[in-house]
């Protein structure tokens, strides 16, 4: 599970280890692929292998990692690793997954600019730094919204067979069919029908204010010509997303 983040991906964790076929791992997200002090070169797995089980029968082993999708060279990583691999991805709104990346860092307290200075005077930040430099893991809050060029690059790697696209909102409003098709992908049997999960309450936090109008018509811009590109890509419906709402206004 390659991301994205905020885009439901705990949840989805929720019923991977409730099902028999799947070998969890110790700890949902392993950034095994987007740790830059392996030596990539000639990369050691063993830190890799030792946090699954081993003993036998112990099933299709994966790694929720919503990072992966965006980090540079991690899918390439992967790709070395393992050609066969089967990656999935759910997307959200970008706005919509910008705000709660931004929400998150802010509870955090890594980001102290209100949202509509952090998308703006808050990205040079960002400027002149290496693109997997440890500020593109905190204030990314745009750029990990251009999902076209993200699965354009998924695609260079990977045949379009192993590769599962789907929409946040998939897991929330076609819930056990979602499931089902995720199992067909994996090849393993049907989740078990526990219901569906939700992804953990986070404490009451003193947000400052929603985006505002001009916030989300600049996320909007920024992504207008990606995102058009990402729903020719995957075949997913984008239009009832805020962006697409905004880009049509």
């Amino acid at each position: 599970m390659c991301g994205t983040q905020k885009g439901g991906t705990t949840s989805l964790h929720a019923h991977f280890v409730e099902h028999p076929e799947l070998s969890a791992p110790q700890k949902k997200e392993l950034h095994f692929f987007d740790n830059e002090s392996v030596d990539w070169i000639r990369p050691d797995y063993a830190p890799l292998h030792a946090s699954f089980s081993t003993a036998p029968g112990h099933g299709l082993r994966y790694d929720i990692t919503p990072i992966y999708m965006f980090w540079p060279a991690s899918l390439e990583r992967i790709a070395s690793y393992n050609p066969n691999a089967r990656l999935i991805f759910l997307f959200r709104d970008p706005l919509e997954r910008a705000w709660s990346h931004w929400s998150m860092e802010w509870a955090r307290k890594a980001e102290t600019l209100p949202f509509t200075e952090a998308i703006r005077q808050g990205r040079s930040r960002l400027e002149g730094i290496p693109i997997n430099a440890p500020a593109w893991r905190v204030f990314s809050y745009l750029e990990r919204g251009l999902y076209g060029a993200q699965v354009e690059r998924a695609l260079s790697l990977f045949p379009r067979e192993q590769l599962l696209f789907l929409r946040s909102e998939d897991l929330r409003d076609q819930h056990t069919e979602t499931l089902d098709r995720i199992a067909r992908f994996l090849r393993i049997t049907r989740f078990p029908d526990t219901g569906m999960k939700t992804e953990n309450a986070r404490p009451a936090i003193d947000y400052p204010s929603w985006a505002t109008a001009a916030d989300r018509a600049l996320v909007a811009e920024f992504v207008n010509e990606d995102l058009r590109n990402f729903a020719k890509l995957t075949g997913l419906d984008t239009d009832h997303w805020p962006c697409m709402a905004q880009i049509r206004a």
